[in-house]
């Protein structure tokens, strides 16, 4: 019978644990109790949550298998595999007795919800009750609202990608990974544009290697399966346990909402289109601040140091300038993930120059105008003067080491402007 299995909050930032490993971990099970696995998807829900890991992704298994024997099989590996002594770690289990294209309506509205904002314990178990799931919950049980978000995942999500991620032995985690950088970037390099975010190229950084505790040597993201496996396969690097992959929504702007400036709120994420209402500051610690405004609303944006040499982009805008804006927004502030220019100030107010001589006028008295000393010559006021701008039309984007898993890197294409991508 065909079944689908949530998963969610397994880990640990301490602690380490993966729940993409739980999953691969359950998806063997399930084949060793009779049953079939058709895919495994990694589905990245709102990551403005508070109470996120970190990337805040959620995980099912495809299978076909009796629901009862699925939901004793996964029970024991969660049972076993979550960091429950970690405070913060409450996992979650759903277990659906229908095919993933078959979720209910109301499941599959709940996924894409999860995905933008925010859900509460109860909606979620009274939600996976009234469908007659079976579901199990440690501690208060929080990892229910994405294990039931992941079982609505394939009906809500119109667009997906590909994760071909690599584990390590146990005897080798909680020690420095041991991976040949030079493979990594050679095999990035072959493999791009179809893989993404596999490497920083400006930073020197592997970004498919992660830097935190946990069972996984490498994460390789693009397009198409065979190409992210095969860039895994290339790599060298210490003996690997077992691989995955996984269907995911991650690159595609799930978490986005198109909204008018006023009505973003805090604790999700937008698309805004706005005016730059005064110069960038770049404030201590090296963070870019701007205001953006429609009409009378208002909202303070920044880019942050981690973004790296995105800062310079957003330093190069100026007052005037038209532009979309993309990212969450956290106590009043658009924390920015890509911009897209639209329409650019090409002036500035400047003295007038003499028509006689060409020398600077000056000022002629308070509200009397620019005045030359030397010819007479006069002029009402400041004139506009063209501006050369860094800055072309088109969309803008954070580096691969501070993307988000779920943003859309602009190599993906689909956009509504020329890119400018950064690889």
């Amino acid at each position: 019978m065909p079944v689908v299995l949530g998963i969610d909050d397994t880990d640990s930032r301490e602690r380490g644990m993966c729940t993409t490993y739980v999953a691969r971990t359950v998806a063997d099970g399930i084949r060793d109790a009779g049953g079939e696995v058709e895919r495994l998807l990694l589905v990245r829900l709102n990551p403005a949550v508070p109470y996120k890991t970190r990337g805040n992704a959620a995980l099912a298994v495809h299978a076909d298998i009796d629901p009862e024997a699925a939901f004793d099989v996964a029970h024991d590996v969660l049972a076993a595999a979550a960091e429950t002594d970690d405070e913060n770690t409450n996992p979650g289990l759903v277990v659906a007795p229908h095919a993933p294209e078959d979720a209910p309506d109301d499941v599959a509205a709940f996924a894409r919800d999860a995905m933008r904002d925010h859900h509460a314990i109860d909606d979620a178990t009274e939600l996976a009750d009234a469908h007659g799931y079976h579901r199990a919950g440690w501690k208060n049980a929080r990892g229910t609202i994405g294990a039931l978000a992941a079982v609505g995942a394939w009906r809500a999500v119109p667009e997906w990608t590909y994760e071909y991620i690599s584990y390590r032995y146990p005897d080798a985690r909680g020690t420095p990974r041991d991976v040949d950088y030079d493979s990594v970037f050679a095999a990035a390099d072959e493999a791009y544009p179809a893989a993404w975010d596999t490497v920083d190229r400006g930073e020197g950084q592997a970004v498919c290697v992660p830097r935190t505790p946990g069972p996984i040597l490498h994460g390789i993201r693009g397009d198409d399966p065979e190409t992210v496996r095969e860039v895994a396969e290339r790599i060298e690097s210490e003996p690997v346990e077992s691989t995955a992959l996984f269907r995911t929504n991650q690159g595609t702007d799930a978490h986005l909402r198109d909204a008018a400036l006023a009505d973003a709120r805090d604790g999700r994420s937008y698309r805004v289109d706005a005016t730059v209402a005064d110069p960038p500051e770049t404030r201590e610690g090296g963070h870019v601040f701007l205001t953006l405004k429609d009409g009378d609303a208002a909202l303070d944006c920044a880019a942050f140091e981690p973004t790296k040499r995105f800062r310079d982009r957003v330093r190069a805008l100026r007052a005037g300038d038209r532009i979309t804006a993309c990212g969450e927004v956290a106590d009043g502030t658009l924390k920015l993930e890509k911009f897209a220019v639209r329409d650019l100030n090409g002036t500035e107010l400047v003295t007038p120059d003499c028509p006689e001589c060409g020398r600077s006028m000056k000022s002629a008295g308070r509200n009397q105008g620019y005045r030359c000393r030397d010819c007479g010559t006069a002029a009402a006021g400041k004139v506009d003067r063209p501006v050369d701008r860094e800055l072309e039309r088109g969309w803008y984007e954070v580096p691969p080491c501070a993307r988000r898993h779920i943003a859309k890197p602009l190599v993906r294409g689909g956009f509504d402007a020329p890119t400018h991508p950064e690889k």
